[in-house]
């Protein structure tokens, strides 16, 4: 079952689609870069270049084309208590800690790729994604109605009347447009007209630079980032002030990045590189940390945009930070002129396309447990942060899982000619089955010889190898002896490499007698 996006064009990139659409992804990423700074207690400045640094290193050396990457709020929540401990340790050097946190949350990614373990992201259920999205898309909705705030109070009377009408006005233009032309992207499209009714029709509203300065800040004019070293001490206490932070930020960063890639790889019908993915981002953050940088990771409602608006290479998101680069340099003053309400429209539409709205549609045709992770997964999102929500969610569709398998195995039991009792052991034997396997066997009114057959069995963990070395004792203690049949090679090996901690011999031990040749030999004898 894929995820069925109603505004996304699964047609293929070309170059003029990749920098329209870049550049509209550039337009959205000043008030989120400005606003996730503001939310990590760092400078505006700093979350801009942070966008432009992770969305240039991520586009061109990143396992995922189309996908876009900058300062998110999954990950300025963490650095808010890291920056504010840091101030309190001396001298307001909490930035500096911030920026040396990066450098080795970046070490931890790019390791993470290295060490090829982006494949993880394959045990994340499909249940766990509808969630994700869902959870996801209701953020994204809740942060943006923080735009309809001016200096801390909500919008009213007729500033809130203007904001609205523009919102919706935006909205229309990118589901009216492509039905007429896809030619240029209906979000870009949509900010343009709005940007020009309010600039020429001198519209008192909300824009780019009064949003700034509502937050604190004076603009977004500034000129290139430059290389500096973390001013921290370089010692032990150092070390264990950050790791902890950095652990967070790589792990936070990661799986959102990771759950985006699977995301857009669905859109596109097309297939990433996660490890790949993980060294582009671990890189990229290191190198925000030693360019004045916030970091970030992949940015779900971004990517949309892009995706939405025909971006499919890496050139989109190449434009898309070279074009945020343009606007800290040269173009502030432009871009501080956009209303904010173009961007809420635009966002908005984000979130009408996020939303996996099949949820719906399958509430009564999947199984309760599923349901019940997604509805979770999306509480999580929402309540906490996304990396707590798919941890959550993996967990519990394990222990489901786990639970539905461990009440599938089953014995069959017949005597043969010899006398000899069989018992035929259906479904996996490891932890969750162990007890409901034991009852299976009657030890006290078997026969003295005694057959488990595990031809359509497996053992698989140490529980399982435990489970034997019990059922094998049990037997023992009343005289009667029990030999294993049609154990896999791998099943063979793990009895085998359990000697040291279970005392097993699979070929000597007295316990099991495993002698299939010595059954065969006995049929052929009485035969």
């Amino acid at each position: 079952m894929k995820f069925q996006f109603k505004f996304i064009d699964k047609k293929q990139g070309s170059i003029k689609d990749d920098i329209l659409s870049g550049l509209t992804v550039a337009l959205a990423l000043v008030p989120e870069a400005v606003a996730f700074a503001f939310v990590a207690g760092v400078s505006p400045i700093v979350g801009l270049y942070g966008a432009f640094m992770m969305g240039l290193v991520t586009s061109i050396f990143g396992g995922r084309p189309g996908m876009i990457s900058g300062a998110t709020g999954a990950m300025a929540v963490v650095m808010v208590s890291l920056v504010q401990k840091g101030n309190a340790m001396g001298d307001g050097q909490g930035l500096q800690y911030l920026f040396a946190a990066l450098i080795l949350a970046g070490i931890i990614q790019a390791l993470f790729g290295f060490f090829r373990l982006g494949k993880f992201i394959r045990l994340v259920p499909h249940s766990v994604m509808m969630g994700f999205v869902n959870g996801l898309a209701i953020v994204i909705f809740l942060s943006q109605l923080n735009m309809f705030k001016s200096g801390g109070e909500w919008l009213s009377g007729a500033p809130l009347l203007i904001m609205l009408g523009l919102v919706a006005l935006t909205m229309v233009i990118m589901i009216v447009l492509p039905k007429i032309s896809k030619a240029i992207p209906a979000a870009l499209v949509g900010i343009l007209v709005v940007s020009a009714i309010v600039i020429f029709g001198n519209i008192e509203t909300e824009t780019v630079k009064s949003f700034i300065q509502n937050g604190g800040g004076e603009g977004i004019k500034a000129g290139l980032p430059s290389f500096n070293i973390p001013v921290i001490p370089f010692n032990l206490e150092t070390l264990k002030f950050i790791f902890p932070f950095s652990l967070i930020l790589a792990s936070v960063g990661l799986i959102e990045s990771l759950m985006t890639l699977n995301l857009v790889d669905e859109l596109t019908e097309t297939r990433g590189s996660g490890n790949r993915e993980c060294v582009a981002q671990g890189t990229a953050n290191i190198i925000n940390g030693f360019f004045g940088g916030m970091g970030g990771c992949a940015m779900i409602g971004q990517s949309i945009i892009n995706i939405k608006s025909g971006g499919r290479g890496r050139l989109s998101g190449i434009v898309a930070a070279i074009m945020l680069l343009m606007f800290i340099l040269f173009a502030s003053t432009y871009i501080e002129m956009i209303p904010i309400a173009a961007l809420v429209g635009v966002m908005f539409m984000v979130v009408i396309g996020t939303f996996a709205w099949s949820t719906f549609n399958i509430i009564n045709k999947i199984p309760v447990s599923d349901l019940i992770v997604i509805v979770l997964v999306t509480a999580l999102t929402v309540i906490f942060d996304l990396a707590i929500a798919v941890l959550a969610g993996v967990i519990v569709s394990a222990l489901v899982f786990s639970w539905e398998n461990a009440k599938r195995i089953r014995a069959k039991k017949s005597i043969d000619e010899l006398g000899y009792k069989h018992y035929e052991i259906y479904g996996p034997l490891f932890f969750g089955s162990t007890a409901l396997f034991q009852s299976k066997f009657d030890v006290q009114n078997d026969p003295d010889e005694v057959i488990v057959d595990f031809k359509e069995s497996r053992i698989a963990d140490q529980s399982a190898i435990e489970a034997i070395n019990k059922l094998a004792e049990r037997y023992q203690k009343v005289g009667k002896n029990i030999h294993l049949r049609h154990l896999s090679n791998d099943c063979r090996k793990l009895i085998k490499k359990a000697e040291k901690i279970c005392d097993v011999n699979i070929l000597e031990d007295p316990n099991y007698f495993v002698a299939i040749d010595h059954y065969n030999r006995l049929v052929k004898e009485k035969a």
